[in-house]
């Protein structure tokens, strides 16, 4: 069964998930990204530029050929649904994403906008109701704010 995990109150989602990416890739973690496709796009951007000494190796599912989706480490994909990891699968979206289950782990990142986090109770009901166990990391509690 899919490991589910929250991280709740994120300052800034695409700066976590760059920090988040290069932890996974740097264990050796096949990764898919999942949200809607302007932040999968700012995303992309963000994996470029975040680190002047760093690179996460990734490509987007709806442009990159099969065997460069196979090779990378990080996949970026409106779905979960055809992609080539079930390792973890990160979900910067405010719908459950289609096709979780066949993943390892689930890690859901949630900011502190309001309307984020409504979307995360829904998610988080969703993921319950079906008997899946979840692990909360409180980003605030973390840091002390």
């Amino acid at each position: 069964m899919t490991e589910v995990a929250f991280h709740f109150n994120v300052p800034d989602k695409l700066a976590y998930a760059c920090r988040l990416l290069r932890k996974a890739a740097g264990a050796g973690a096949r990764v898919v990204v999942t949200g809607e496709p302007e932040l999968l796009r700012r995303l992309d951007t963000e994996l470029w530029t975040f680190s002047a000494l760093e690179f996460i190796p990734h490509a987007h599912a709806g442009s990159a050929d099969a065997q460069v989706l196979a090779a990378s480490p990080v996949v970026l994909a409106d779905t979960a649904r055809g992609t080539p990891h079930q390792q973890v699968l990160v979900n910067l979206g405010g719908a459950v994403p289609e096709g979780f289950e066949r993943f390892e782990r689930l890690i859901e990142l949630v900011s502190q906008d309001e309307d984020d986090r409504q979307h995360a109770r829904a998610r988080w009901k969703h993921y319950a109701d079906r008997g899946y166990a979840i692990q909360r990391h409180d980003y605030a509690v973390r840091e002390g704010r």
